[in-house]
Protein backbone atom coordinates (compact mmCIF):
# COMPACT_ATOMS: atom_id res chain seq x y z
CA UNK A 1 0.00 0.00 0.00
CA UNK A 2 1.39 3.41 -1.10
CA UNK A 3 2.55 5.55 1.68
CA UNK A 4 -0.25 8.22 1.91
CA UNK A 5 0.82 12.42 1.88
CA UNK A 6 0.12 13.99 5.26
CA UNK A 7 -1.64 17.48 4.56
CA UNK A 8 0.35 20.16 5.22
CA UNK A 9 -0.01 22.52 8.33
CA UNK A 10 -1.33 26.08 8.15
CA UNK A 11 2.15 27.24 9.09
CA UNK A 12 3.63 24.57 6.78
CA UNK A 13 1.65 26.34 3.83
CA UNK A 14 2.73 29.73 4.92
CA UNK A 15 6.31 28.52 4.66
CA UNK A 16 5.77 28.41 1.05
CA UNK A 17 7.53 30.93 -1.44
CA UNK A 18 4.01 31.16 -3.44
CA UNK A 19 1.99 31.65 -0.72
CA UNK A 20 3.79 34.41 1.17
CA UNK A 21 4.46 36.15 -2.55
CA UNK A 22 0.42 36.03 -2.68
CA UNK A 23 0.00 38.02 0.49
CA UNK A 24 2.27 40.84 -0.54
CA UNK A 25 0.62 41.09 -3.62
CA UNK A 26 -2.44 41.88 -1.61
CA UNK A 27 -1.68 43.38 1.40
CA UNK A 28 2.28 44.80 0.64
CA UNK A 29 3.88 45.77 3.63
CA UNK A 30 1.13 44.76 5.89
CA UNK A 31 1.60 40.90 4.52
CA UNK A 32 3.98 40.40 7.39
CA UNK A 33 1.72 41.33 10.39
CA UNK A 34 -1.37 39.69 8.65
CA UNK A 35 0.33 36.59 8.64
CA UNK A 36 2.06 36.75 12.03
CA UNK A 37 -2.55 37.38 13.35
CA UNK A 38 -3.43 34.59 11.60
CA UNK A 39 -0.86 32.76 12.80
CA UNK A 40 -1.57 33.98 16.87
CA UNK A 41 -5.61 32.99 16.12
CA UNK A 42 -4.35 29.49 14.15
CA UNK A 43 -2.52 28.62 17.46
CA UNK A 44 -4.74 30.02 20.04
CA UNK A 45 -7.70 27.98 18.88
CA UNK A 46 -7.50 23.93 19.10
CA UNK A 47 -10.66 23.57 17.15
CA UNK A 48 -9.03 25.71 14.07
CA UNK A 49 -5.87 23.72 14.01
CA UNK A 50 -8.41 20.50 13.21
CA UNK A 51 -9.67 22.08 10.56
CA UNK A 52 -8.38 21.73 6.65
CA UNK A 53 -5.50 24.40 6.51
CA UNK A 54 -5.97 24.98 2.89
CA UNK A 55 -9.72 26.10 4.24
CA UNK A 56 -8.19 28.41 6.54
CA UNK A 57 -5.63 30.17 4.46
CA UNK A 58 -9.00 30.46 1.78
CA UNK A 59 -10.99 32.44 4.36
CA UNK A 60 -7.72 34.49 5.53
CA UNK A 61 -7.15 35.00 1.80
CA UNK A 62 -10.61 36.69 1.18
CA UNK A 63 -10.07 38.72 5.04
CA UNK A 64 -6.58 40.25 3.14
CA UNK A 65 -8.60 40.88 -0.05
CA UNK A 66 -11.11 43.03 1.30
CA UNK A 67 -8.18 44.12 3.34
CA UNK A 68 -10.15 43.49 6.74
CA UNK A 69 -8.18 42.52 9.99
CA UNK A 70 -8.61 39.27 11.17
CA UNK A 71 -8.17 40.18 14.60
CA UNK A 72 -11.08 39.59 16.97
CA UNK A 73 -10.61 42.14 19.35
CA UNK A 74 -11.02 44.36 16.54
CA UNK A 75 -14.22 42.57 14.93
CA UNK A 76 -14.44 43.11 11.20
CA UNK A 77 -13.99 39.65 9.68
CA UNK A 78 -13.22 36.27 11.77
CA UNK A 79 -11.95 33.22 10.90
CA UNK A 80 -14.61 30.41 12.42
CA UNK A 81 -13.99 26.48 12.27
CA UNK A 82 -16.89 24.45 11.76
CA UNK A 83 -17.68 20.80 10.69
CA UNK A 84 -13.27 20.27 9.89
CA UNK A 85 -13.53 23.31 7.94
CA UNK A 86 -13.24 26.97 8.38
CA UNK A 87 -15.46 29.73 7.71
CA UNK A 88 -15.31 33.10 6.81
CA UNK A 89 -17.23 35.47 8.81
CA UNK A 90 -17.79 39.15 8.24
CA UNK A 91 -18.49 41.11 11.79
CA UNK A 92 -20.54 44.28 11.30
CA UNK A 93 -17.72 46.85 12.01
CA UNK A 94 -16.14 45.15 8.24
CA UNK A 95 -19.78 45.62 6.48
CA UNK A 96 -19.53 49.30 8.35
CA UNK A 97 -16.23 49.73 7.10
CA UNK A 98 -16.39 48.60 3.39
CA UNK A 99 -19.88 50.74 3.65
CA UNK A 100 -17.77 53.55 4.04
CA UNK A 101 -15.51 52.74 1.83
CA UNK A 102 -17.74 53.21 -0.76
CA UNK A 103 -18.24 57.00 -0.28
CA UNK A 104 -21.97 56.97 -0.58
CA UNK A 105 -23.46 56.66 3.28
CA UNK A 106 -23.53 59.40 5.54
CA UNK A 107 -24.68 57.33 8.07
CA UNK A 108 -24.88 53.33 8.86
CA UNK A 109 -26.46 51.98 12.06
CA UNK A 110 -27.58 48.90 13.70
CA UNK A 111 -28.52 48.27 17.30
CA UNK A 112 -31.02 46.49 20.02
CA UNK A 113 -34.44 48.12 20.49
CA UNK A 114 -36.14 47.80 23.91
CA UNK A 115 -39.42 47.52 24.59
CA UNK A 116 -41.52 50.27 23.55
CA UNK A 117 -38.81 52.28 21.06
CA UNK A 118 -40.88 51.17 18.17
CA UNK A 119 -44.60 51.88 18.07
CA UNK A 120 -45.36 51.00 14.29
CA UNK A 121 -43.84 51.21 10.64
CA UNK A 122 -45.89 52.97 8.48
CA UNK A 123 -47.16 50.07 6.02
CA UNK A 124 -46.62 52.29 2.51
CA UNK A 125 -42.85 53.76 2.97
CA UNK A 126 -41.13 51.40 5.58
CA UNK A 127 -40.92 54.20 8.44
CA UNK A 128 -40.50 53.29 11.35
CA UNK A 129 -42.83 55.15 14.43
CA UNK A 130 -40.53 55.81 17.28
CA UNK A 131 -41.71 55.37 20.70
CA UNK A 132 -40.07 55.87 24.01
CA UNK A 133 -38.68 53.12 26.07
CA UNK A 134 -40.50 51.60 28.97
CA UNK A 135 -38.57 48.21 30.02
CA UNK A 136 -34.99 46.80 28.95
CA UNK A 137 -36.35 43.98 27.71
CA UNK A 138 -35.24 43.37 24.39
CA UNK A 139 -37.47 42.95 21.50
CA UNK A 140 -35.88 43.39 18.38
CA UNK A 141 -33.24 44.59 16.25
CA UNK A 142 -32.77 47.85 13.72
CA UNK A 143 -30.67 49.21 10.90
CA UNK A 144 -30.62 52.02 9.46
CA UNK A 145 -28.71 53.86 6.67
CA UNK A 146 -28.75 57.49 4.90
CA UNK A 147 -26.72 57.91 1.42
CA UNK A 148 -25.21 60.84 0.03
CA UNK A 149 -28.37 61.79 -2.19
CA UNK A 150 -30.23 61.87 0.36
CA UNK A 151 -31.81 58.24 0.09
CA UNK A 152 -32.89 56.67 3.77
CA UNK A 153 -33.79 53.16 4.78
CA UNK A 154 -34.95 51.19 8.37
CA UNK A 155 -35.18 47.76 8.63
CA UNK A 156 -36.47 46.68 12.38
CA UNK A 157 -36.58 42.92 12.77
CA UNK A 158 -38.34 41.26 15.55
CA UNK A 159 -36.61 38.76 17.97
CA UNK A 160 -39.40 36.46 17.05
CA UNK A 161 -38.42 37.15 13.67
CA UNK A 162 -34.88 36.83 14.05
CA UNK A 163 -34.70 33.99 15.91
CA UNK A 164 -36.43 32.29 12.91
CA UNK A 165 -33.56 32.98 10.89
CA UNK A 166 -30.94 31.74 13.02
CA UNK A 167 -33.26 28.93 12.81
CA UNK A 168 -33.03 28.40 9.17
CA UNK A 169 -29.69 29.48 8.35
CA UNK A 170 -27.76 28.05 10.77
CA UNK A 171 -27.83 24.32 11.87
CA UNK A 172 -25.52 24.61 14.50
CA UNK A 173 -28.20 26.72 16.50
CA UNK A 174 -30.57 24.18 15.42
CA UNK A 175 -29.16 21.28 16.75
CA UNK A 176 -28.05 23.28 20.08
CA UNK A 177 -31.28 22.62 21.95
CA UNK A 178 -29.79 23.95 25.26
CA UNK A 179 -29.10 27.08 23.57
CA UNK A 180 -25.85 27.39 25.41
CA UNK A 181 -22.90 26.71 23.13
CA UNK A 182 -23.52 27.87 19.21
CA UNK A 183 -22.47 30.86 18.19
CA UNK A 184 -26.04 32.17 18.07
CA UNK A 185 -26.61 31.55 21.15
CA UNK A 186 -23.72 32.53 22.90
CA UNK A 187 -23.76 36.32 20.95
CA UNK A 188 -27.33 36.16 19.64
CA UNK A 189 -27.92 40.59 20.29
CA UNK A 190 -24.34 40.67 18.54
CA UNK A 191 -25.36 38.19 15.54
CA UNK A 192 -29.10 40.15 15.07
CA UNK A 193 -27.37 43.78 14.79
CA UNK A 194 -24.84 42.30 11.97
CA UNK A 195 -27.88 40.48 10.32
CA UNK A 196 -30.37 43.26 10.36
CA UNK A 197 -27.50 45.23 9.11
CA UNK A 198 -26.31 42.84 6.20
CA UNK A 199 -29.98 42.26 5.31
CA UNK A 200 -30.48 45.72 5.07
CA UNK A 201 -27.66 46.57 2.66
CA UNK A 202 -27.86 43.95 0.72
CA UNK A 203 -32.07 44.73 -0.11
CA UNK A 204 -31.46 48.64 -0.32
CA UNK A 205 -27.82 49.56 -0.05
CA UNK A 206 -24.72 50.70 -2.34
CA UNK A 207 -22.61 47.88 -3.04
CA UNK A 208 -19.53 48.04 -4.32
CA UNK A 209 -17.85 44.74 -5.68
CA UNK A 210 -16.16 44.42 -2.15
CA UNK A 211 -18.82 44.64 0.35
CA UNK A 212 -21.11 42.58 -2.08
CA UNK A 213 -18.42 39.62 -2.18
CA UNK A 214 -18.08 39.86 1.65
CA UNK A 215 -22.03 39.50 2.07
CA UNK A 216 -22.04 37.25 -0.32
CA UNK A 217 -19.26 35.03 1.35
CA UNK A 218 -20.28 35.15 4.70
CA UNK A 219 -20.28 31.55 6.75
CA UNK A 220 -19.03 29.87 3.86
CA UNK A 221 -16.11 27.57 3.49
CA UNK A 222 -14.22 29.23 0.03
CA UNK A 223 -13.13 27.47 -2.47
CA UNK A 224 -11.42 28.38 -5.63
CA UNK A 225 -14.58 28.40 -7.80
CA UNK A 226 -17.55 28.44 -4.57
CA UNK A 227 -18.75 29.78 -1.54
CA UNK A 228 -20.02 26.49 0.11
CA UNK A 229 -22.44 27.40 3.16
CA UNK A 230 -21.76 24.29 5.67
CA UNK A 231 -23.91 25.32 8.25
CA UNK A 232 -26.54 25.97 5.79
CA UNK A 233 -27.39 22.66 4.27
CA UNK A 234 -24.38 22.49 2.24
CA UNK A 235 -25.41 25.01 -0.40
CA UNK A 236 -22.87 26.02 -2.32
CA UNK A 237 -22.43 29.03 -5.24
CA UNK A 238 -20.13 29.83 -7.58
CA UNK A 239 -17.40 32.69 -7.15
CA UNK A 240 -14.22 34.12 -8.63
CA UNK A 241 -10.77 32.87 -7.28
CA UNK A 242 -8.51 34.76 -5.26
CA UNK A 243 -6.59 31.86 -3.40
Amino acid sequence: MPNETKPLTLPQLLEKDAVKKRFVEILDKNATGFIQSLLTIYNSNDALKKCDAKSILAAAGLAATLNLSISPSLGHAYIVPYGGKAQFQIGWKGLVQLAHRTGKYIALHSGVVYEGQIRDINCETGELILGEKISNEIVGYVAHMKLNNGFEKSLYMTREEMEEHAMKFSQTYQSDKSRKWSTWAKFFDKMACKTVLKLLLSRWGVLSSDLATAIQADQSEITKTTFSYIDNDGKIVERDSIF
